[in-house]
Formats: C-alpha cells, structure tokens, sequence
C-alpha cells in the first residue's frame, strides 16, 4: 500500500512521458519519409514524380489546418479561463519577423500560382493545389502562432503532442523542399557559369525540371520564374522560424512553471547610435558588393577572379570587426562578474542548440576550404584570399557563440546591497534628497536613468549638490565628519552606477552592430553569392560531384544560422 500511494506522483507523469516519446516518433517517421520522398524526386528515381512529393506535403498541410482549427475553436470556448503562459516563448519581435517572412511567402504563393496557370497544359494538378493549400496553411499558422505560441497546455495533453509535433515536422519538410529547390536552382546556375568559363574536365549535366510545353504569356512566365527564386530564402526562413516556435510549444505541454513577474524589455534606439551606424555602413557594403559579384561572375575568368577577390576582401574585413566586437563584450562580461540563470527554460535552451548546431555547416565548408588550400597542387592568386576567410568564419562564430549564449543566460542586474544601507541610512538621518532613486525605484528598475536621463556624472556632480543640500537641512544636527562621510559613499554609489551604465551601453552597441553585421553575412548567400560554388579549387581536390554534395548540405544551416543570430542578438540588445 506504501509502494503504492508512494508512487502515484510518479505514476502521474509516466503516461505524459510516454506520449513524448510517441508523439517524437511518430514525427520522426514522418520526416523520414518525406525525406526520403524529396530526395527521390531530386535524383529522378523511377515511379516517382514531383505530384508524388506535393501530395504528400498538401496532406500533411491539410491535417495541421484541422488540428489549429480544433485548438482554436476548443480555445474559443475555454477563452474566460487563466491559462499559463511562457512569457520567455513567442516574443513580440519574433512574431513579427515571421510575419514579415509569411507576407513573403504568400507572395511567392501566388508567383507558383501564376506560374502553374501559364503552364497549366503540362504541368500536374497538385502543382496548382499546392500552393493554394499553402498560402491558407500560412495564414492560420501565423494567426495560431501570433495567439497560442506563449500558451502551457495542460488539458488534452496527449492528443496536443501530436498535433504540434506534426505541425513542427510539416514546417521542417516544407522547409527541406524550399531549401532543395531552391539549391537545384543554385546548381543549374553554377554549372552554367563553368560551362562559360571552359571547365573541361567537369562533367556537366543540367538538372532541368522545367515544363515540356510553351508558356502562353512568355513576359509573364519569366517574370514568375525568375521571382520565385528570389523569393525562396524568405520562405525558407519563414518555414524554420515556425518549426521552432511550434517545437517550443511542444516542450511546454504539461510543465510547470513559477509564477513570477517579467519586466517587459523594449527595443530602443537610444544608446546605440555608433553600433547601428556601423553596422548600416556594413549593411550597404555588403549589399553593394552582392550586386557587383552577381553582375561578374561568369562573364569572363577575368571577371570572376576579381569578383571573388572583392568578395573574399569585404568579408575578411567584416569578420575581423565582428571578432574584435565579441572579444571586448566578452571581456566585459569577465570584468562584470553576475551569476547565470541556470533555471528551465526551453525557448533559451533551444536557442543555444541551434547556434552551435548550425554552425556546424559553415565550420564543415571552411574546414573543406582550408584543407582544399593546403592539397591543391596549383593555387590561382584569389584563392589565397579564401585561407583567411575560411579560419575567420570560424573563430568569428565560436566567439559570437560564446556571447550570445551568455548574454541569454546572464540574470538580470539586481540592486546592490550597499544601495539599500545607504538609503535607508540617508532617511533615518531625516535628508529630503530627492535626486538619488529610492530602494523601491532601484529594485523595481525604475530609476532617473531608465526615465532617459543622464546618469549622475553627467549632471554637473549631482552628488555634490546632494551634499550642499543636506548640509543645509542638517546643519544644527550632523557634525562635519559625518556629512563628509555622506558625500564620499554617495559619490562611490554614482560613481559605479556610472560605470556599469557605459559597460551596459558598450554591450548594446555591439550587440547592435552584430545583429546587423548579420543580417548582412546573411544577404550574399540566400541570394545566389556562393564563393564556395565558384572558387573551384573545392571541387577540383574533393571533385565535383562530392563537393556540390557537401555544399547543398551544409549552406542552409550557414544561412539559418546568421538569420537566427540575429533574432538572438535582437534580444540580447532588448535585454541589456
């Protein structure tokens, strides 16, 4: 009976333990097949065509739309009672950069749309379907996510995992088959531009799944068929953003959380004007140098040298920026000694995972590019230039990583026990200061400085005025040596308030200019600028085919990374 009544808490989780490991299962299963119904397409196995491929993603589109329909409407009639929320899941900005991403994709929806109309003789039903299925498959995800992505599900708890898990593995094969649609397009473009710079010895065979009929408006067909392809890496992104948002859902089903209150933490522009100017500077560069490289390559071998030169320039002197960024937060981080919070928290884990994770794919390429350099036989003058890039990339990503994980677990900074003596040692001596903040004003964060003023330094010695004021009020009742005695421990407190008032705007500054420096090393390869497909001496060493392979592979965690460091660092600089 003992054994019995001891064990009924435990007994209590274990079928919810068990629906974890189901519900995992079953949506590994379903990536698996969908894997490997994707790569059947794209190496052209016999019986299996693209409608096979649609099919099976329209069905698994049409499932997640009636399980968010089932969700939403249970929620509707639940709607008067306090549920539980993670407020550390679904932040604001991220909703509307999924947002942002969606209204792409919805785009790119009709582009296919217009695309299957014009080629309607050819081309099979589902191609039409598709992204009809898909264009409604965004809207009510982004709706679901926008209302339910903060939300702790305690009822229905097994069915639920399911529901999400499917939703979370939908959005990873949605995002596989834009991601090898996009690549097969990068491919063809690629071998197109050796066919024009003579590489002989490549064997060279266009991947070409284009219509086998004649469009009916030629102006528009190319206008659809080539937007498309520039539309891709936002509906890449968009797919990815949602699966992990989905997969933090699924972690919060059933957990317990404490109540305690959250300071929201705004973005502001204020503080960071060097960093954002900077990081702009890069920003324009960077785009100015992708139109450049796009305009180049493959006109001539002459052309596509210094294309790559100027590619390889820019990027080594972006990188060493960033690495000298992240070298100086870190070493403020060590001089600015706070305990980590170490609590549960699965949003924060899984954002850690995914940096490390996906910088595997860039750490592989350079890896590939360094030892490519070190065996290749002849050595063309720019692919020097690829050494230091590729050992770049990947000290810049270890420190980057290093920073960002810190800075999401650092705790947030509490108020010093000397702020409190020496408060409550000003009132009990009867002073009517009304400059420095109170121990309530401190604690809650709301002090003079948070209100956009200067702090203490920068006012003219406000401690110096403090302590002509009090000596005023106190004169017949506080001897000298105690006002001095004031003065010196109010003067200390400003002091190092104004000292971790500049580390704490130094931090934003950085953390500003890497977000940007980012958002910048992620335009040149979603939009076609690979030097690792047009250097050549990869793929002389390792081979064509192999390294084409490798490449398709590792690319778009490299991309997924700098757009997912630069949601992390947006928090970082809201956070500081």
């Amino acid at each position: 009976m003992e054994k019995a009544g001891g064990s009924s808490s435990a007994g209590g989780s274990y079928p919810q333990k068990n629906a974890e490991i189901l519900s995992s299962q079953y949506g590994i299963n379903l990536f698996l097949a969908g894997l490997l119904l994707t790569f059947a397409w794209a190496v052209h196995a016999v019986g299996i065509s693209k409608s096979h491929l649609l099919s099976y993603l329209i069905t698994l589109m049409l499932v997640q739309l009636l399980w968010m329909l089932w969700y939403l409407c249970r929620s509707c009639t639940q709607r008067r009672l306090i549920r539980d929320k993670d407020t550390h899941a679904g932040a604001r900005w991220l909703k509307c950069g999924i947002t942002l991403f969606a209204v792409i994709t919805l785009i790119l929806d009709s582009f296919k749309i217009g695309y299957y109309i014009d080629f309607s003789n050819c081309l099979s039903p589902t191609e039409g379907i598709f992204p009809v299925t898909h264009a409604a498959h965004t809207i009510l995800q982004v709706y679901f996510l926008w209302c339910h992505a903060k939300d702790i599900i305690q009822s229905f708890k097994t069915l639920e995992r399911f529901g999400v898990i499917h939703s979370v593995f939908t959005n990873l094969l949605l995002w596989t088959n834009g991601v090898l649609t996009e690549s097969k397009h990068q491919l063809n473009e690629h071998k197109e531009r050796l066919i024009t710079l003579g590489f002989g010895n490549i064997t060279i065979v266009l991947d070409d799944h284009a219509p086998q009929c004649n469009c009916t408006t030629t102006t528009l067909c190319s206008i659809f068929s080539q937007g498309i392809y520039y539309l891709y890496p936002f509906n890449i992104e968009y797919h990815i953003l949602a699966s992990t948002m989905l997969y933090v859902l699924w972690k919060n089903i059933g957990r317990k959380v404490e109540h305690h209150q959250q300071y929201k933490t705004p973005f502001k522009f204020h503080g960071i004007t060097i960093g954002m100017i900077f990081g702009l500077i890069v920003l324009t560069s960077t785009i100015a140098i992708v139109v450049v490289y796009l305009i180049q390559i493959g006109r001539s071998k002459i052309k596509s040298e210094l294309a790559l030169t100027m590619f390889y320039l820019h990027a080594i002197f972006v990188l060493a920026l960033m690495c000298t960024a992240g070298v100086i937060a870190l070493l403020i981080y060590r001089l600015d000694d706070r305990s980590l919070d170490n609590s549960k928290n699965p949003a924060r884990k899984l954002d850690a995972e995914l940096l490390v994770g996906t910088a595997a794919g860039s750490w592989l390429l350079s890896w590939g590019s360094i030892l490519a350099i070190i065996c290749a036989q002849a050595h063309p003058k720019y692919t020097w230039y690829n050494l230091p890039y590729s050992i770049l990339v990947i000290i810049e990503k270890y420190i980057q990583n290093l920073f960002i994980i810190e800075s999401i677990h650092r705790e947030q900074e509490k108020v010093n026990d000397d702020v409190k003596t020496l408060r409550i040692v000003t009132v009990s001596r009867g002073s009517t200061l009304t400059l420095t903040p109170s121990y309530k004003e401190i604690y809650n964060g709301h002090t003079a400085q948070d209100a956009g003023e200067l702090p203490c330094l920068f006012h003219g010695s406000i401690c110096a005025r403090e302590r002509v004021g009090s000596s005023g009020d106190n004169e017949g009742t506080s001897q000298g040596g105690g006002s001095g005695m004031h003065f010196a421990s109010e003067f200390s407190l400003c002091s190092r308030s104004s000292v971790a008032d500049n580390k704490r705007r130094i931090l934003k500054n950085i953390a500003a200019f890497l977000f940007l420096c980012n958002l910048s090393l992620w335009i040149p390869p979603a939009f076609g600028c690979r030097p690792e497909y047009d250097n050549g001496l990869e793929e002389i060493v390792f081979g064509f085919e192999p390294w084409i392979i490798v490449v398709n592979l590792a690319m778009p965690f490299s991309i997924f990374y700098r757009m997912h460091s630069a949601a992390s660092l947006f928090e970082v600089n809201c956070k500081t």
